[in-house]
């Protein structure tokens, strides 16, 4: 899971890779709107992460807490 986003923007470079060998017009601008979705999806994992991250660090935080009282 860690490595989504990677995977995500290694998918979006071969698309634009893609985009740039295509001859057609319409492949090139399916591949140039693939690598615009894996980028997209590559950010949502990355803020996924971060939100994740912070969730659990305020449940250890409440653990903690708890185990204090």
């Amino acid at each position: 899971m860690a490595d989504d986003a990677q995977f995500y923007r290694a998918r979006a470079e071969q698309e634009r890779a893609n985009a740039q060998a295509a001859r057609l017009d319409n492949v090139r601008e399916r591949c140039d709107r693939a690598a615009t979705t894996w980028e997209a999806m590559a950010v949502r994992a990355e803020q996924t992460q971060v939100r994740r991250a912070a969730r659990e660090a305020a449940t250890a935080e409440a653990r903690a807490a708890a185990l204090q009282d």
